[in-house]
């Protein structure tokens, strides 16, 4: 657990920066330059991640339970899940509804992502890694939209065009992931 909780506070601190630190962010990037503070930024979030999957690999092999879900939710996770992979697409797809209305889809798209994984686990590592996330997101999400309000800045409005891309794109994603990669990258299937 605690190489997991190690990963979760590198990958996720340095995701941070800007929501805790943003002046001191700005201040290093001038020091630095910009290429030098994304190499940093990118080794430190490696680092982080690799930290994060291996310990959460460990954990997985001594579980505490901690609640057990009823079936059913797992299904539902399955709706989340193809909702946070919509919204993931709608923040690279440009002219969608989405996009145009979140301002920050992919941040919508990991807090649903994680919650929908909180309804359908019970395990204690899941708890830890899940619910970092959707705190994360949730704290990053409102403060993004804050920054946002405060500068001005409005979207480009959505398409039919954007968002039938958005919704087809995640859709197909979602349908790859579920029923193919979940099973080989995670070991668990959740459609199978």
């Amino acid at each position: 657990m605690v190489l997991l909780i190690l990963g979760l506070v590198l990958f996720l601190g340095v995701h941070s920066v800007r929501i805790f630190a943003n002046d001191w962010r700005s201040r290093q990037l001038a020091r630095l330059g910009e290429k030098r503070w994304k190499g940093l930024y990118t080794l430190i979030s490696i680092a982080g991640f690799v930290l994060l999957i291996w310990g959460f690999g460990l954990a997985r092999q001594q579980p505490v339970l901690l609640y057990v879900p009823p079936l059913w939710l797992r299904h539902l996770n399955a709706l989340f899940t193809l909702v946070a992979f919509i919204l993931v697409i709608a923040a690279y797809v440009p002219g969608n509804h989405l996009k145009a209305k979140l301002g920050h889809p992919m941040l919508a798209g990991v807090k649903t992502w994680a919650f929908g994984h909180l309804l359908a686990t019970g395990m204690l590592h899941d708890v830890v890694l899940f619910g970092a996330f959707l705190l994360w997101a949730g704290v990053d999400f409102l403060v993004c939209r804050r920054r946002d309000r405060a500068a001005g800045v409005t979207y480009p409005a959505g398409t039919m065009k954007g968002d039938i891309i958005v919704v087809v794109a995640g859709f197909v994603f979602w349908a790859i992931f579920a029923f193919w990669l979940h099973g080989w990258l995670i070991g668990v299937k959740p459609m199978g």
